[in-house]
C-alpha cells in the first residue's frame, strides 16, 4: 500500500517502510519558498515520528535537484527582505535539523544541478548518489548572500576547510565526478539508473536494524564535536543500549542459525 501526500511543492510517498520526499516545483528548479520550506518541515517531522518509516529518500523532480532559495521571491521582498529571509531560513533549518537528527538513515538522490540551499540538502544524506549530469555550486556570493542550510558546517567536514573556502568564495561549479573524488557524494551513477540504485539502497537499509543504524548515525554526526574520551563513552552507552534490544537478539539468533535476520518483524 502506498501512502502519498502532495503539499506545497513537496511530494511524500511512503511504501514498504521507505519514505520518498520529492522536491516538486520542476518549473522553478525546485526552488525553496516559505510554503515549500514549511511543507518540507512537515515531511521531516512525519519521517522522524512515524514508526512505520525505516528509511528516507530525498530527491528532486525534473531537470534540477534544487536551485536553492527562490530568487525572484527574495528580490520581490524589497525592504522586507531581511525578515522574510529570517522566517524562510528558520523554517528550512527546522526541517534540516529533523532530517539530520532522526534515528533513520537518509539517502539523497541528486538528479540534477544543486545550488545554494539545494547544495546543503544534497549533502545532508548519509548516502549521496549523484546522477552523472548533476553539478554543485555554492552560489550565494553571486547574489550577495551567505551560506545557509548547514552548508558552512557540512562542507568543511566533507572536503576540508581549505577546499570548502574555495568552493564557497569562488562559486566554482563542481561536477559530479569531482564531487565523488573529493568526498561530496558517495557515488556517481548514470542518470537513468539513479532511481533504481537509490531504491536498492533504501530497501537494504529499511530491512536492516534501523534502531542500531540510527544510533550509529548519531555517533558519526557527533564525533566532530567530541574528544576521543567522550566519544568512547558515547560508543559504550550506545552499544549497551543496542545490546539489550530486540534487534540485537534477532541479529544474534539469525547469525547463529545461519539465516537472514528479520528486523522488520520486530
Amino acid at each position: 500500500m502506498i501512502d502519498r501526500l502532495s503539499d506545497d511543492g513537496i511530494d511524500v510517498r511512503v511504501e514498504a517502510g521507505i519514505a520518498r520526499i520529492t522536491l516538486d516545483r520542476p518549473a522553478a528548479g525546485n526552488a525553496i519558498t516559505l510554503p515549500v520550506a514549511m511543507a518540507l518541515m512537515r515531511a521531516a517531522i512525519r519521517c522522524e515520528t512515524d514508526p512505520s518509516i525505516r528509511c528516507v529518500i530525498m530527491t528532486g523532480r525534473g531537470r534540477l535537484f534544487c536551485a536553492g532559495g527562490d530568487v525572484p521571491t527574495i528580490a520581490d521582498a524589497g525592504a522586507g527582505r531581511a525578515p522574510m529571509l529570517a522566517e524562510l531560513i528558520g523554517v528550512l533549518h527546522v526541517a534540516i535539523e529533523r532530517l539530520s537528527a532522526m534515528p533513520k538513515p537518509l539517502i539523497t538522490l541528486i538528479n540534477g544541478p544543486a545550488a545554494g540551499a539545494g547544495f546543503s540538502l544534497a549533502m545532508l544524506g548519509d548516502l549521496v548518489l549523484s546522477a552523472r549530469s548533476a553539478h554543485f555550486t555554492a552560489a550565494y556570493g553571486a547574489i550577495g548572500l551567505t551560506a545557509d542550510g548547514g552548508l558552512s558546517w557540512l562542507l568543511p567536514r566533507l572536503v576540508g576547510l581549505r577546499r570548502a573556502q574555495e568552493i564557497v568564495l569562488t562559486n566554482r561549479r563542481i561536477s559530479a565526478l569531482e564531487a565523488e573524488t573529493i568526498g561530496l557524494v558517495t557515488r556517481v551513477v548514470e542518470d537513468d539508473a539513479l532511481a533504481e540504485e537509490g531504491n536498492k539502497l533504501a530497501e537494504q537499509l529499511a530491512g536492516g536494524a534501523t534502531r542500531a543504524l540510527g544510533a550509529a548515525r548519531a555517533l558519526l554526526r557527533d564525533s566532530f564535536d567530541t574528544g576521543l574520551e567522550a566519544q568512547l563513552n558515547q560508543e559504550q552507552r550506545s552499544m549497551v543500549l543496542a545490546g539489550g534490544s530486540a534487534e540485537c537478539a534477532e541479529g544474534l539468533q539469525a547469525f547463529l542459525a545461519k539465516r537472514p535476520a528479520n528486523f522488520k518483524g520486530i
